[in-house]
């Protein structure tokens, strides 16, 4: 193992060989944890990418152990099918992973233009790559974000797609005001510079969010973001994430992170809590003659509750709640 950084919070377990650094265009950085199989059908999708750009994959392995992911990918990268390396976060949780990969990217690969994200249970089009840089540089966007369409275990749950936890925040492509995931993202290499690291906060590390503050941050600082509607990826959905209890916990956990996010928006302003605070109660208490409006027009009661769930997660978090989600990966 190579330590990297210093701190050897980071090793590389394994590289392409004949890796020319200095021409690689794009990054794309894929976080991974016990998911050996879904990381080679993720890596199979980015080497069928039809795109004349130099582009290099780092995969982050989070799972310190037994270093399944890893052990999957390594052998591409050390036969050269794929361009790029394989390296371990050993400090576990998603901002952890995120901020190793993103750091690696700028130590490994100064010439590059775009940072690329996927998860390890997504899926990229074919021209995912290409469609994400040309709409960054077409929009002027410092920042774009792409669909993640949900492709579920069950065909029955299609009906699915447009709840609010799975539907995409945007139909058409162009510059938006906000974006709040990750798993479909490019970040310029002039973003990530600006920022700084650690890129993610965290104190998001096993709730989720980490992405979404930072995108806020980002935006505060000036950073133009843009939606690509075209740039697609499918993320796989087992049947648990359909159940009533995963989408009222996903539905807190939004709201919670929403007011996180937002006091860190509004910090150092005149009574930021306060208006954070009264913000929360407002939602709360519209949030019953949202939801009505909402079973109205979809008939859905799960969707009619979804404004419920946020608007309660929000005031939630003013006395501690923290959902954190990704303690138990398993169940996720």
């Amino acid at each position: 193992m190579i330590p990297l950084p210093s701190d050897g919070s980071v090793s590389i377990a394994g590289r392409s060989p004949g890796l020319v650094a200095d021409t690689i265009e794009a990054v794309v950085t894929l976080p991974t944890f016990k998911r050996p199989q879904l990381l080679l059908e993720t890596l199979a999708s980015l080497k069928a990418q039809t795109t004349a750009r130099r582009f290099a994959v780092i995969v982050i392995e989070n799972e310190a152990d037994a270093r399944e992911g890893a052990k999957a990918a390594v052998p591409l990268f050390e036969r050269g099918d794929m361009t790029g390396m394989v390296i371990i976060a050993h400090e576990r949780g998603n901002c952890s992973a995120y901020n190793a990969g993103w750091q690696t990217a700028i130590l490994h690969f100064p010439n590059f233009k775009h940072l690329l994200v996927i998860d390890d249970d997504e899926i990229a089009d074919a021209d995912w790559l290409e469609r994400m840089c040309t709409a960054s540089e077409t929009l002027g966007a410092d920042i774009v974000g792409g669909p993640q369409v949900p492709v579920f275990a069950d065909p029955a749950h299609a009906k699915w797609a447009e709840h609010p936890v799975f539907a995409p925040p945007y139909r058409e492509t162009g510059r938006v005001a906000a974006l709040y995931s990750s798993g479909n993202l490019l970040v310029g290499h002039n973003v990530l510079t600006t920022m700084g690291s650690p890129f993610l906060d965290l104190r998001f590390n096993f709730m989720g969010g980490g992405d979404s503050d930072f995108l806020s941050r980002s935006a505060q600082k000036g950073f133009v973001l843009g939606w690509c509607a075209e740039a697609k990826v499918r993320e796989g959905v087992p049947a648990r994430r359909v159940e009533a209890d995963w989408i009222r916990a996903r539905s807190l956990r939004n709201g919670v992170i929403s007011t996180l996010v937002e006091k860190k928006k509004r910090a150092g302003t005149p009574l930021a809590g306060v208006k954070v605070f009264a913000k929360s109660l407002a939602l709360l208490a519209a949030s019953p003659l949202r939801g009505a409006v909402k079973l109205a027009r979809t008939g859905s009661p799960s969707t009619a509750l979804y404004p419920v769930y946020v608007a309660l997660g929000r005031v939630l978090a003013e006395f501690g709640y923290a959902n954190e989600q990704y303690r138990q990966p398993e169940k996720n």
